[in-house]
């Protein structure tokens, strides 16, 4: 059976930005401070690293019932047992994604723009929820292309049913208003990952949510 997943402070990770520390123990302490989903996105590990490390996050989140995804490696998530997968626009279409990993598994799809939701539409039946961004300009990866603003988030709720998480230059005090803006959730890295104190970072997170939500319900 599926598992249910909740976007609201969606976690995902980065080798480099954890100061040295191991991945795990900095994903334990953001769930403790509120984490409902976690993503291992590490694309330089080779593989048998990244399938122990996707294995350790497994059985750390399994017993809490919180999702774990594998971005890209779809080989990874399957010999881990992870709950899903999320892909980009350059990865295996994801018809052929879901294929491969069951009707139980959650499939993410990232889409930036109005061009990529055209382009993704005929795939968007095998689709979960979509990955919406970079809201913000963002240092975190290089290559994500233009920042669409929180006029691009309400575009794309207005246009596709699908459950959203906007990623991208997101800091706690933008994220109500992302949350207004239509986001089922933020998709936070180095916010969180480069914390200080992880668990304190995720808890500002998740206040801010449960905030941005209170206002759009208020606002209704």
């Amino acid at each position: 059976m599926k598992p249910g997943f909740d976007l609201s402070v969606y976690l995902v990770t980065d080798p480099v930005l954890n100061g040295g520390r191991p991945v795990d123990e900095v994903v334990a302490q953001a769930v403790r401070g509120g984490v409902s989903m976690v993503q291992l996105r590490d694309p330089h590990s080779p593989t048998r690293v990244l399938v122990d490390t996707a294995r350790r996050l497994v059985a750390q989140l399994r017993p809490l019932a919180i999702p774990f995804i594998v971005n890209d490696r779809i080989d990874v998530a399957m010999a881990a047992g992870a709950d899903g997968v999320h892909i980009g626009q350059k990865d295996m279409d994801a018809r052929d994604a879901r294929c491969m990993m069951g009707e139980d598994c959650i499939v993410g799809l990232s889409v930036a723009n109005e061009t990529e939701l055209e382009a993704s539409r005929d795939a968007l039946g095998a689709v979960d929820y979509l990955g919406v961004g970079p809201v913000f300009a963002t240092a975190t990866k290089p290559d994500a292309g233009e920042a669409i603003g929180l006029d691009g988030i309400a575009w794309m709720r207005a246009a596709t049913s699908l459950p959203l998480v906007a990623i991208g230059g997101i800091d706690a005090a933008r994220t109500a208003d992302i949350m207004r803006a239509g986001a089922n959730g933020v998709a936070i890295v180095s916010a969180i990952m480069n914390a200080a104190d992880p668990q304190k970072a995720a808890a500002e997170f998740t206040r801010a949510v449960t905030d941005g939500i209170k206002a759009e319900e208020r606002g209704k």
